[in-house]
């Protein structure tokens, strides 16, 4: 299988880190996010990457070629301007020749089953909703418990990977966002499917605090 990064944004909500480096470089316990990401995409077959790359290109080209035992080809998908995800998606998947490929977002830090996702075609893996604030239960005017950022039921979320198949390059806009353009046309006419993942380990690593949290837990999570 191949896989594409979305690597390319400037990730501004980690100033001033992301001044210096780019998002993708931002470490993790002491290993950067898209390290950690081709080894969990490795973990589950892929054996091409190509990482989609716009701020600081040079800077990931180097940090990689550095790591010469990764275990997979890399290539790279670079965005003269910004083109959004549906735009990096149909630049680089034209270098695919594959039936189809996996997506990712070049923030999340992930253990979900790529395997699931294979068998289901045009798919977004969804995670259960989970508040960014601790929960109070309540029964009358009473608190009974506090709960601290609980996942609520039968509400899903976008993981931010997707298994798509190559014949969804013609409908991708040369520049915007998937999320905003092929998927809601998709869901519409019924071609949208998803994968449902429950009791999965999901971060998007966008803030300090999740860089926090993260770091915690990332060596756990992709093994």
């Amino acid at each position: 299988m191949k896989a594409i990064i979305l690597a390319g944004g400037r990730g501004k909500r980690l100033r001033p880190i992301t001044d210096y480096v780019p998002k993708p470089l931002v470490p993790l316990k002491n290993t950067p996010i898209i390290e950690w990401q081709i080894k969990y995409l490795k973990k589950f077959g892929v054996d091409e990457i190509i990482i989609c790359t716009g701020y600081k290109t040079e800077m990931i080209e180097n940090y990689l070629a550095m790591k010469k035992n990764m275990g997979v080809k890399i290539k790279f998908s670079k965005e003269k301007s910004p083109l959004g995800t549906g735009g990096a998606i149909k630049q680089a998947a034209r270098k695919i020749k594959d039936r189809s490929f996996f997506v990712l977002n070049g923030d999340t830090i992930t253990n979900i089953d790529l395997r699931k996702m294979i068998k289901s075609d045009n798919s977004i893996a969804a995670i259960e909703l989970r508040t960014k604030f601790g929960i109070m239960e309540t029964k009358e005017n009473k608190v009974t418990k506090f709960r601290e950022k609980k996942e609520i039921s039968d509400l899903w979320m976008n993981a931010g990977v997707y298994h798509l198949l190559k014949t969804t390059i013609k409908d991708l806009p040369d520049k915007g966002d998937i999320e905003k353009t092929v998927f809601p046309d998709y869901a519409r006419k019924g071609n949208l499917n998803t994968v449902k993942f429950k009791n999965v380990k999901w971060y998007s690593v966008d803030s300090f605090k999740d860089m926090e949290e993260c770091s915690l837990e990332v060596d756990k999570i992709i093994k």
